[in-house]
């Protein structure tokens, strides 16, 4: 007769070490564990209160400037470094870990409406309204770092002259052109002095442009008589027009889908077009209250940041109507630009009041490094909410957001 024993070997329950976690065996059987759905909402509701008490967003303000921030740029090649110009003609390198200038680069005589750098970072664009274009050379990364800032270069490495003020600036994703927007675009070459190649259509000025990341040879502008065109520098005229109701003051290419943009609109909504089919916008993004005055997508492409006349940051998702998220402060004036880092886990946003403000692309989002247990925990809560967010509890307390009675009242009317 055989005799059936209950038998275990030490080693699959015994610690290792004093310091290791007691391993705990669980029976994932339903009919066993009746209550689990209600444990997983209970769960779930406790994540989404957890986000809000721990949702502290802004993280500092980087000040510099003695007038309003006009316009930023990333270095592609150096994570912690953003450029930064002002209306006074003034433009700092900053070094965002440290929330310090690195280097000014003083020159312009009028505002600074844009600027770029080059793919591989070591130049640096910009122009302004005293029709200058202006090349510098970028310090290196091991400057940035140091504490000492006087290697660093004040002199442009070239100055180009133009017949009318420049509004906006912006290079080639991968190669040596670059674009400048005014009375016409103009499309320029490190190594001259003169345009290479110049597009008009119509007689207003062009207030924005930008290369496409998978086409080196496409951009799109926009312009203050209410159009969004479409260039290609292979061919020498444009490509595709498009009327808008109002003007679109920034435009921003998806990053990982580079036949999409999105336009910043004066109506205070965003609007997502697909590049070959321009005859209705895939989306339309709504929130703000204001004129929408800067958008700039994630590296991942899933989301983007707007800044606006009415004082806040909004963080939309790539395919969403509403924002996801408002940033806003009592000191925060008008937002001029907006720029997400280079790592997708920053906001920088520019403003009126003459500050940088560094914000976290997740509210709620813990800094510094996290224990796998940590990140196990982070992505188990994420899940939950994500499972039981159709559900009227849990999906109130997601939406929540506090807004300034000015910017709720706005809203109320609009709706």
């Amino acid at each position: 007769m055989k005799v059936k024993v209950i038998s275990r070997s030490t080693d699959e329950f015994t610690r290792e070490r004093s310091q290791d976690l007691q391993r705990v065996f669980h029976n994932f059987d339903p009919n066993l564990r009746t209550q689990e759905k209600a444990v997983e909402y209970q769960r779930a509701l406790n994540a989404a209160k957890l986000d809000k008490i721990f949702a502290r967003p802004f993280i500092g303000a980087m000040d510099g400037h003695i007038d309003a921030v006009s316009c930023m740029a990333k270095n592609p090649n150096y994570l912690k470094g953003i450029f930064s110009g002002s209306m006074d003609g003034d433009i700092r390198l900053w070094d965002i870990a440290n929330r310090r200038t690195v280097c000014q680069f003083p020159g312009h005589q009028g505002a600074v409406r844009g600027l770029t750098a080059s793919t591989d970072g070591s130049t640096l664009v910009s122009c302004g309204t005293d029709c200058t274009v202006r090349l510098w050379n970028v310090p290196v990364a091991t400057i940035m770092d140091s504490d000492n800032s006087s290697d660093c270069s004040s002199e442009p490495r070239a100055v180009y002259m133009g017949e009318n003020a420049f509004w906006a600036v912006d290079h080639q994703w991968n190669g040596d052109l670059f674009a400048t927007a005014g009375a016409q675009v103009d499309i320029w070459n490190h190594n001259r002095s003169q345009p290479v190649n110049s597009f008009k259509w119509g007689t207003d000025s062009v207030i924005s442009v930008r290369f496409n990341p998978g086409e080196p040879n496409l951009l799109v502008t926009s312009a203050s008589d209410r159009s969004i065109i479409l260039y290609d520098l292979r061919v020498s005229s444009p490509a595709r027009k498009l009327i808008m109701r109002t003007k679109t003051n920034s435009i921003s290419w998806n990053p990982m889908e580079p036949m999409n943009f999105t336009a910043a609109n004066e109506d205070c909504n965003c609007y997502s077009y697909d590049a070959r089919k321009l005859e209705e916008a895939k989306c339309v993004h709504k929130d703000h209250v204001s004129a929408v005055m800067d958008i700039d997508f994630s590296p991942t492409g899933r989301e983007f940041v707007t800044g606006s006349y009415d004082r806040t940051v909004r963080i939309f998702q790539y395919n969403g109507g509403h924002s996801r998220e408002i940033y806003h402060t009592k000191r925060m004036q008008r937002v001029f630009c907006v720029k997400f880092s280079c790592d997708a886990s920053y906001v920088i946003s520019g403003s009126d009041d003459t500050n940088l403000r560094l914000w976290k692309a997740k509210a709620s989002e813990q800094l510094g490094v996290l224990l796998p247990r940590e990140q196990k925990r982070h992505e188990y809560n994420e899940a939950l909410k994500n499972r039981y967010k159709h559900l009227p509890e849990v999906k109130r307390i997601v939406r929540h957001r506090h807004l300034p009675k000015p910017i709720y009242k706005a809203g109320v009317l609009r709706v």
